[in-house]
């Protein structure tokens, strides 16, 4: 293995891995639970439908199958893990850490497992964390997962975001590799002065649990959509230039653009500010909604599964989120497609077990 000359190692991608919930929640069901109509729904977000977790399934069960599939292709062993790095916005409870649930299913005996809650954008600050660890040889093996049970913070009284958030989880296996190829850049970035646009205002420290934060639903996501539109889209578009100049590339030389998968305006927003093709752009959030810190992990997954990344590729992901927090990263494509239409599969998965 190669380093820099100042000793750095390259570091990439080895194994991905995703899981939905079985149970979809289509914009018709919604139309019975708040005035809403398919057709505002597409015409505002690109959403037709989500995944919703089972009422006995919590963050780390979606998790603990992600991460699996993510191992079995990067072909590791769960007691060979170093650290286990879980971006969420819901774990299971507040102690232990949902990393730590994680590790004890896994199995992954001597892994330092820690959760990261930087929302929407937390899978590219637990990339580029990981790319710290294993590029200065603290670690060989990083597991970053981003997932996400945001139907249990949704309020199901409030059409402007009940029909924007599902479940989900997606992994990556990040290990040492040539220098010149995988992880060029991580780009992350957050502005306090922002926090109140998307919150959860109650339920820790500041507003504790009580009868009053409960009945004025003050446990449910608050967002402020017309805020953060604009916001989303300059953010995203700026993170992957500063990473595609890191990388020496152009805009124009990325062949595989992993957007976060917030609103279909926003992701067109920011692909033509960059100037990329329509067809550079991967979209999946007419089937599974927003899922947070999940969403970029399942398209990755998707992509890799399905053949539409192949070594060489010049591969950026962007996302922001609530913090506020936003993102980047780029990379050159280092792993082969593996088993190529088990995308299907994950996209109608049947239930596992998760003990």
């Amino acid at each position: 293995m190669t380093r820099r000359p100042d000793g750095i190692r390259g570091t990439t991608i080895t194994g991905t891995g995703m899981y939905v919930p079985e149970r979809v929640l289509t914009n018709r069901d919604l139309e019975k639970l708040v005035e809403t109509s398919d057709e505002w729904i597409v015409e505002r977000t690109g959403i037709r439908e989500r995944r919703i977790a089972a009422p006995d399934q919590a963050s780390s069960d979606l998790a603990l199958i992600a991460s699996r599939r993510a191992l079995e292709m990067a072909d590791v062993d769960p007691a060979s893990v170093d650290h286990i790095v879980l971006a969420t916005t819901t774990p299971d409870r507040i102690l232990p850490s949902c990393a730590c649930t994680l590790q004890q299913k896994l199995g992954a005996t001597k892994a330092a497992a820690y959760d990261m809650f930087a929302a929407c954008t937390g899978f590219v600050f637990g990339m580029g964390l990981a790319r710290g660890l294993v590029g200065a040889g603290v670690a060989d093996t990083v597991l970053v997962i981003g997932v996400e049970t945001l139907s249990r913070i949704v309020d199901y009284t409030d059409r402007n975001t009940c029909v924007l958030f599902g479940d989900g989880a997606g992994a990556a296996v990040i290990q040492a590799c040539e220098t010149g190829v995988g992880l060029h850049a991580v780009d992350m970035h957050s502005d306090g002065e922002l926090g109140e646009v998307l919150e959860v205002p109650a339920g820790i420290s500041r507003n504790p649990a009580s009868d009053h934060t409960v009945a004025a639903h003050e446990h449910y996501i608050r967002m402020q959509g017309k805020k953060l539109f604009p916001f989303a889209v300059r953010s995203m578009e700026d993170s992957t230039r500063r990473c595609a100049e890191a990388a020496g590339w152009t805009p124009a030389d990325i062949d595989l653009f992993i957007p976060h998968q917030a609103n279909l305006r926003i992701i067109e927003g920011v692909r033509e500010r960059l100037g990329l093709a329509e067809d550079k752009a991967y979209v999946n959030i007419e089937r599974y909604g927003n899922t947070s810190s999940a969403s970029i992990p399942i398209a990755l997954d998707e992509c890799v599964r399905s053949g539409r990344l192949k070594p060489g590729d010049k591969l950026a992901m962007a996302a922001f989120g609530g913090g506020a927090t936003w993102g980047a990263t780029a990379m050159t494509w280092t792993l082969a497609a593996q088993r190529a239409g088990e995308a299907g599969a994950h996209a109608r998965p049947q239930r596992e077990a998760v003990s």
